[in-house]
């Protein structure tokens, strides 16, 4: 069994986990502790196999096990839309809703004059890039409806205009919201009632 000082660190790690502060992590660390061979020692070793294997994605910032992701990959998604969206959980949720059928791509934050954040900090030459190497007719600007993610999707706008029809989420996203919290109905309500930017 491992000392108090490995535990207390474990828990340390966990309280850093987003949604988890120190009771959480410390109630988690208990419950992997005494499901060991269930959960604790499979988990350790998932861990380290995802640290090893996983990785963006080269072409749209997706993470996954290769270096272009299955979405890329899938010729039948080069339809010539391309969701634009705030990081990989933004996408991750885009495709539970399964109503999306183009490809991704996640900019890896928003503008933030607060953060110093800047274009050249996000993947937007990326983007200018695809649209011209990949035919693309239709950028869906997904990103949340918090000020930082409206200032970036007014960047882009200004960017692309003229290159390609820009489209933003319409109905059903909240202001203030973001869209991995969304449910599959509300964010399919918001990518069917799209509308010109």
């Amino acid at each position: 069994m491992p000392d108090r000082s490995d535990i207390e660190t474990l828990i340390d790690l966990m309280a850093r986990m987003p949604g988890l502060g120190p009771r959480s992590a410390r109630r988690a660390v208990l419950h992997l502790i005494r499901k060991r061979a269930l959960l604790l020692t499979p988990l350790a070793d998932m861990m380290q196999t995802v640290a090893a294997t996983a990785r963006e994605c080269l072409n749209c910032g997706n993470i996954g096990t290769s270096d272009i992701c299955p979405i890329c990959e899938n010729n039948a998604r080069a339809n010539g839309l391309i969701c634009v969206v705030e990081d990989v959980a933004d996408l991750w949720a885009m495709e539970r809703s399964g109503v999306f059928k183009g490809r991704y791509h996640v900019l890896g934050g928003t503008l933030s004059a607060l953060d110093a954040v800047g274009p050249e900090d996000l993947r937007i030459p990326q983007l200018v890039t695809r649209i011209e190497s990949e035919e693309i007719t239709e950028v869906i600007l997904a990103l949340n409806a918090t000020i930082d993610g409206q200032t970036t999707a007014h960047y882009i706008a200004d960017q692309l205009e003229g290159r390609v029809t820009l489209t933003s989420l319409a109905q059903g996203v909240p202001i203030g919201g973001e869209l991995d919290y969304l449910d599959d109905g509300t964010i399919t309500a918001a990518l069917n009632a799209r509308k010109p930017v």
